[in-house]
């Protein structure tokens, strides 16, 4: 089972862009989902979660109020809304899936990983 990123692409500061996120084969209605992003020359950092139920969301401090992680799990499909996007969001941004909700903004909590989906704003 593999996760599939869609939606990056260029856009000018104070640009919207909506990524999502899909396995390629099963589910993952039961599973936390987040999304992460590496910016060139720097680590992979947490952007955003959702509890399975999608009842509870976490966000980093540098996307708050920015951006909106979501899910539809009939649909097998989380979302990442990014509203108000800065050349600073530049990175590839990758979507996960995993069961530690104790540890939701760790990248170790997640055993599934998409390709990755290039996110450029342009200043």
């Amino acid at each position: 089972v593999q996760l599939q990123a869609f939606g990056g692409g260029l856009v000018q500061a104070g640009g919207s862009l909506r990524l999502s996120c899909a396995p390629s084969g099963g589910t993952f209605s039961s599973y936390i989902m987040g999304w992460f992003r590496q910016a060139p020359g720097k680590e992979r950092e947490f952007v955003a979660a959702i509890t399975w139920s999608g009842g509870s969301t976490f966000y980093a401090d540098s996307v708050k109020g920015r951006f909106t992680i979501s899910r539809d799990n009939a649909k097998n499909t989380e979302y990442l809304q990014m509203n108000s996007l800065k050349p600073e969001d530049t990175a590839v941004y990758y979507c996960a899936a995993g069961k530690n909700s104790r540890s939701i903004r760790l990248d170790t909590a997640y055993g599934y990983w998409g390709q990755g989906t290039l996110v450029t704003v342009s200043s």
